[in-house]
């Protein structure tokens, strides 16, 4: 298969028009960068590595990204970005597409590549649509009987309600990451308006975990659980992960995150493919009562870099297969692993 993959960051994002749309005043770009090269570096060699694909990646000209040789470097001048993706992913049979959802900016790359007849490993257009709006993400969920927090949804520029129960989060309605994350304790002072459309929210008590599946026509793989990690701050940030030890919590969560996407896929009439990763956090009750839902993300998440160094097969090649309808063996899919992603250390895996 002639496989093609495209990271906003490292394949031309940052030098185009659209980085002033998702990197705004205040926002963590190195941070945002750091990830994107993680992810990207990561999924270029776990699918060399599968050696039954031919790998071309797309590159920003003016960048070292440090491929694997068995790679095909495309170029990419700067502010050509859509372009060069639409021509390159019309001469491979598919397409992985990494980008953040703020501004759109994932769900344009990925209609742009299906609108010029190519073939995307990934959730539908509308899929990306409904996940990358954290307030219509919840409405759904909710409709569907998922728990989610308590919440309300503010306008840009719109005043924290003074009624509203702390602590809290504020975040912004299409975001990637942290961007426009803020977390206000009991006590503390209400933040500024915020720019943009935002999310707020009740704080839930308990271990904040990510959730990556693999989506295709046989249903939904709930791949690895994950015990999130972030930065101690106002705004924090994510750090890495960690393993889920207790089997009782792995499994109350991967039924919650199943329960998450096919409540999304339920919605939408087109078939979705590929990687979807769930955050959620899990409260103490054992009987899951006070477990939540907090967003759905629909592409792959930072999360790959750790769980591809901890498989002792292809992770994209399980993505691939998984999509086509095709088993994949459990056994070689990771069960957990460790990393961080602050830095620039490779990850450490169990």
């Amino acid at each position: 298969m002639r496989l093609l993959i495209y990271e906003w960051c490292c394949s031309g994002g940052l030098l185009g028009p659209d980085r002033s749309r998702v990197i705004g005043p205040g926002d963590d770009a190195a941070s945002l960068a750091r990830e994107g090269h993680a992810m990207f570096r990561s999924l270029v060699v776990d699918a060399v590595r599968d050696g039954g694909f031919e790998v071309a990646a797309l590159v920003d000209e003016t960048a070292a990204a440090g491929m694997p040789a068995a790679a095909r470097r495309i170029p990419v001048p700067p502010g050509r970005e859509v372009e060069s993706l639409t021509a390159a992913a019309k001469d491979h049979e598919a397409t992985i597409v990494v980008a953040p959802e703020t501004a759109g900016v994932l769900a344009s790359r990925v209609t742009a590549v299906r609108g010029a007849g190519a073939s995307v490993i990934g959730p539908s257009d509308a899929f990306i649509r409904l996940a990358a709006d954290k307030q219509a993400t919840i409405d759904a969920l909710a409709a569907a009987g998922v728990p989610v927090p308590a919440g309300r949804s503010l306008a840009a520029n719109e005043s924290w309600p003074e009624w509203f129960r702390l602590p809290a989060v504020r975040k912004a309605r299409a975001s990637t990451g942290g961007d426009g994350l803020v977390v206000v304790e009991a006590m503390e002072s209400i933040p500024s308006p915020a720019p943009v459309a935002a999310r707020l929210e009740a704080c839930c008590s308990g271990e904040p975990v990510g959730v990556s599946c693999l989506l295709g026509p046989r249903g939904i793989v709930p791949l690895a659980v994950m015990r999130q990690r972030f930065t101690a701050a106002p705004s924090p940030a994510y750090e890495g992960g960690a393993p889920l030890d207790d089997p009782a919590r792995r499994s109350r969560a991967e039924g919650l995150a199943v329960r998450a996407i096919a409540a999304l896929c339920r919605r939408d009439h087109d078939p979705s493919t590929g990687w979807v990763g769930v955050d959620m956090i899990l409260g103490d009750r054992d009987d899951g009562l006070d477990d939540r839902v907090l967003e759905v993300n629909p592409r792959i998440t930072t999360s790959f870099v750790g769980f591809t160094a901890a498989a002792s097969a292809s992770l994209v090649r399980a993505i691939v297969d998984v999509a086509a309808g095709r088993d994949v063996d459990r056994g070689s899919l990771p069960k957990a692993c460790r990393f961080s992603i602050a830095d620039d250390t490779p990850p450490t895996t169990t």
